[in-house]
């Protein structure tokens, strides 16, 4: 079992095409087919079947993918760190990061990471916290920065941030008072984020248990949505204090904190166990957690 099969193999999954993974390697077509073929014999497992949606993994490809990416992702540390002895590192880092979270420091970020790793790529990949999470976890992202995860056994969780959540409103609506009760929240006319999203769940999952629904007239999948919606008027909504920096009209809205309790919004970084650590990841979560000291 070879890594360049690994890597063809991985490929053909990721692009769920032959065509498409030969292209992105800069091979022939026949040239990675064959070598699929042997690793297919070497194994003595079909990893690969052709169906209508393309290149799929059979149950036997789909247990090795996660290994697989494991063992690219230690070969190619092993030669980025025999590199970095001699030099400043290089090399690609993955990191996923929900939308809200890129607008707020993915260029400060970037920039930071330049500076620091002139010779190196960072890569961001946006999600949904819970799709971000899956992805750290099959060794799609080296680190993925999400809300409010659940426990996972293959990853640890490096805490980022906590940030209160407030009640947005119309400027145009009569005065939020100083904060908001819980109780109250079910009385406002609700946009929210689509379903999945951790934030929205962070909130119900406080809610829930205490027997307040939220009166929801309008759902959207983007933070920048939600505030158009919110300032025309459409209705209220319930999100970290930090995202209001996210909206340049300012002027149109309002807002108040909601408690007690107070509903906070954990932002952590997820890092795959399986993963040995390196100066780039290193100083990812250094510029991360410097980003959020400010």
């Amino acid at each position: 079992m070879e890594l360049k099969q690994l890597e063809y193999f991985v490929h053909v999954v990721d692009t769920a095409s032959f065509s498409r993974a030969a292209l992105a390697l800069n091979v022939a077509q026949s040239t990675l087919s064959r070598q699929i073929a042997l690793l297919e014999n070497q194994t003595g497992q079909r990893l690969l079947v052709r169906t209508g949606r393309g290149a799929v993994p059979t149950a036997a490809g789909a247990a090795l993918l996660p290994h697989a990416r494991t063992m690219l992702h230690v070969a190619r540390v092993a030669g980025e760190e025999l590199r970095d002895m001699h030099a400043s590192p290089s090399g690609r880092i993955t990191l996923g990061l929900p939308s809200v979270v890129a607008l707020r420091i993915g260029v400060a970020l970037v920039q930071q990471f330049r500076e620091r790793f002139p010779r190196a790529v960072l890569s961001m990949s946006e999600g949904v916290s819970p799709q971000l999470t899956e992805w750290a976890i099959d060794g799609r992202l080296d680190l993925a920065l999400v809300h409010n995860p659940l426990p996972s056994p293959q990853l640890t969780y490096l805490p980022i941030a906590s940030e209160k959540m407030v009640l947005v409103a119309p400027a145009s609506a009569a005065r939020l008072p100083r904060q908001i009760d819980l109780v109250a929240l079910a009385a406002y006319p609700m946009v929210v984020t689509s379903a999945l999203n951790a934030v929205r769940d962070r909130v119900e999952s406080v809610l829930k248990p205490r027997g307040i629904a939220l009166q929801i007239v309008a759902e959207a999948g983007y933070v920048h949505t939600v505030f158009g919606l919110v300032a025309s008027g459409v209705g209220y909504t319930i999100l970290p204090e930090g995202a209001l920096a996210l909206w340049e009209h300012a002027d149109r809205l309002q807002w108040a904190p909601i408690g007690a309790p107070v509903i906070r919004n954990r932002l952590v970084l997820a890092v795959p166990k399986a993963r040995p650590a390196t100066r780039l990841t290193a100083g990812v979560v250094a510029i991360l957690k410097g980003l959020y000291r400010r």
